[in-house]
């Protein structure tokens, strides 16, 4: 999904996640490929158990090792990071790459001070002392837009608003400028405004630093604000991938018709209803054969020979772009000038 100018800084190869259970083994993800530059940002989108939070925890090592069984690979900068031991995984946490996660209250530590948490991952990376450490803090504060950072910085988390409180999370991220950023959904708590901010900001420090960002999100909203590319995830698999303008202005997957079906529109007129996806998503610990969207899919029944509850689509990518869809091209514009229709009147 980058172009051919640029080499992916991050490389992710038909990866497969399993967790063994009691209940069984659950493919949380299976058979993933994507790139990534830097300087952009791919956004990750899909229903939740999709996929997606256990993609990024194991780029960044987060998985319990004893009960996975992890397959393919998955490069940075070069690096495999699969095969990497916990000891150089922990060298490149938080120093070459990063992680802003979802709940930033239950994520910091409320027995430490804001300069104290963000410090200490400055000070395991670079050697500074306190006196350094707790000056970087105060320098990433403000670079985040926290009012008065010399008196804040010795605040607990508390103290703080939910607003202020991921800004917090931001800067610890970035305090040692990494180059890969996974942004776990990091504005679904916040209102709107403060949503916008937090956007406006990571796209600042991105264009500052250059950092390739990964953005997990089930909001396509956000993602039209701040992706350069989308991959749809659904039951551990991308579905379809391609340019930001490609997939929400033109989608090949219905399970992405559905997904913009569900949100309303602000060209359409304003009383036409949403349509949620029927259905909800499968079980990961037993699957659906073929595609895993046919049970949910209107259009299943619109394949000849029963293929969708059969076989597994596969996913056809042309330059950067394409689904898993065993829908015909001609059926595929067909369904979503329909699709495009409904919405528009």
């Amino acid at each position: 999904m980058t172009s051919t100018d640029q080499q992916p800084f991050l490389s992710v190869r038909d990866l497969k996640v399993h967790f063994s259970t009691e209940d069984g083994v659950v493919k949380a993800v299976d058979g993933l490929s994507f790139d990534l530059a830097k300087g952009k940002t791919l956004g990750i989108v899909g229903e939740s158990g999709s996929g997606k939070s256990v993609t990024n925890l194991t780029i960044l090592g987060l998985h319990d090792r004893d009960r996975t069984s992890i397959d393919g690979e998955i490069l940075l900068d070069g690096k495999e990071l699969l095969t990497a031991s916990e000891r150089e995984l922990e060298q490149l946490r938080g120093n070459k790459m990063s992680m802003i996660f979802q709940d930033a209250l239950a994520s910091l530590s409320p027995y430490h001070t804001i300069g104290k948490q963000i410090g200490e991952t400055y000070r395991k990376h670079t050697g500074a002392s306190k006196k350094e450490a707790r000056e970087r803090a105060i320098e990433m504060l403000r670079r985040v837009g926290i009012p008065q950072p010399d008196v804040r910085v010795d605040d607990y988390p508390h103290q703080f608003s939910g607003g202020m409180r991921q800004r917090a999370m931001i800067a610890m991220a970035l305090v040692c400028d990494p180059e890969l950023l996974i942004a776990d959904e990091p504005t679904t708590a916040l209102d709107v405004t403060v949503q916008a901010q937090i956007m406006d900001l990571l796209k600042d420090l991105q264009q500052e630093f250059g950092t390739a960002i990964i953005f997990i999100t089930h909001d396509l909203g956000v993602i039209a604000d701040i992706a350069d590319d989308v991959l749809v995830m659904y039951g551990g698999r991308c579905v379809e991938r391609g340019t930001k303008k490609e997939v929400l202005r033109a989608p090949q997957h219905p399970y992405t018709w559905g997904l913009l079906g569900s949100m309303p529109s602000l060209e359409g007129p304003v009383d036409v209803p949403l349509s949620p996806i029927p259905g909800s998503p499968p079980s990961l610990l037993n699957p659906p054969s073929g595609c895993r969207f046919h049970p949910r899919c209107t259009f299943a029944e619109k394949v000849q020979g029963g293929l969708c509850s059969t076989e597994q689509p596969l996913l056809d990518i042309t330059d950067g772009r394409g689904s898993a869809c065993h829908l015909t091209d001609d059926q595929r514009r067909e369904f979503f000038a329909d699709y495009a229709a409904t919405r528009s009147h």
